[in-house]
């Protein structure tokens, strides 16, 4: 996960481009934190006021916690009407499943309940039970059909549901960045539940820096462990892991990643997987994807793609390597002494 050293900035500090601003609070059962360099001409309240309302218009359509959702709707058997941050949410995830073979997959979710990894209660776990939850799984089963009004989300079979953590967060930091732009903010980093889109520079002039946290298990404690200090300006950064959310069950570690090919918790080496991308959604999608198909994999993915950066930390033996392409951001060990 990502410390957000960027955030330990004192809001209110003047610039050229305006004066830095602050906005934070909850939202998608986690902490958000905006920063951005507000126009001579633009008002702070009308910013804090779009964000609020985008986070709310975003929490009532992708939230699968919000039982009035449009995705809780669907998900319970509902036929519904879906809106544009649903359609975008989900065309850009059928892009990338399609991409990923599968291996990114919304429609996961029942795989995710059984696990107890989704909107859920955890169920008791036999081979017969995912070989019949795994014919609910496929993007393929579920589409958009008609447009406006007439739109509707439909399922080829009951029991299909979606579950959009995996982009949900990335994209709500899009949606949000798209705002501050409306409004002519050269400035911004928008955090949502650590996942990052950031834009020009910090207050003190220099590019935005995030701490990226060991993926020790249980790591809890934000900050106190960092593996690498990135610093980035125009783009996101999104890290997906499994050291924080896990269980033990019979001596085993279940990790909430799980492979939609098998319904299975993923059991390989990786142990996080840090993208750099032009936006969230991608960013988001891609990391989970990588910790999906493991460290191996995801080197060669990574190594192909010439549109993002990738840094993995990775288990072996009883050490932790790393390995990163080569364009992707680290500051030097002198530059870590860096504290704002």
């Amino acid at each position: 996960m990502l410390y957000l050293i960027a955030i330990l900035l004192i809001a209110g500090c003047s610039t050229g481009n305006g004066r830095y601003e602050r906005i934070e609070g909850y939202a998608q059962g986690g902490t958000f934190h905006i920063i951005y360099s507000r126009p001579v001409d633009v008002k702070s309240a009308e910013v804090e006021q779009r964000v609020n309302n985008l986070l709310a218009a975003i929490d009532n359509s992708l939230s699968g916690y919000n039982k009035g959702s449009l995705l809780s709707r669907f998900n319970a058997g509902e036929e519904i009407i879906p809106d544009s941050l649903f359609i975008e949410a989900f065309n850009r995830s059928k892009e990338i499943w399609l991409e990923s073979s599968g291996a990114f997959d919304p429609s996961a979710a029942p795989l995710f309940d059984l696990w107890g990894f989704g909107f859920g209660n955890r169920e008791t776990v036999t081979q017969d039970i995912i070989d019949s939850t795994l014919l609910l799984v496929g993007m393929d089963l579920i589409s958009i059909e008609g447009s406006g009004d007439s739109a509707r989300v439909v399922k080829e079979i009951p029991g299909v549901k979606l579950n959009f953590n995996a982009i949900a967060q990335g994209y709500t930091c899009d949606v949000i960045a798209r705002a501050l732009d409306d409004f002519g903010c050269a400035d911004y980093l928008v955090e949502v539940g650590r996942e990052i889109v950031c834009k020009g520079l910090s207050a003190r002039g220099d590019k935005w820096k995030i701490g990226l946290d060991k993926p020790l298990d249980g790591n809890f404690d934000e900050g106190a462990h960092l593996q690498e200090i990135i610093p980035i300006s125009d783009g996101a950064l999104v890290t997906s892991g499994n050291y924080r959310k896990f269980y033990i069950e019979n001596g085993e570690k279940r990790a909430h990643t799980i492979d939609p090919a098998t319904g299975y918790p993923v059991t390989h080496n990786l142990l996080s997987a840090t993208v750099i991308a032009f936006d969230g959604a991608t960013a988001d999608a891609y990391a989970t994807w990588m910790m999906v198909i493991g460290e191996e994999m995801a080197i060669e993915l990574a190594s192909q793609r010439k549109d993002i950066e990738v840094y993995l930390v990775y288990g072996e033996q009883d050490s932790m390597k790393v390995w990163h392409t080569e364009g992707f951001p680290i500051y030097s060990n002198e530059s870590q002494k860096y504290t704002e």
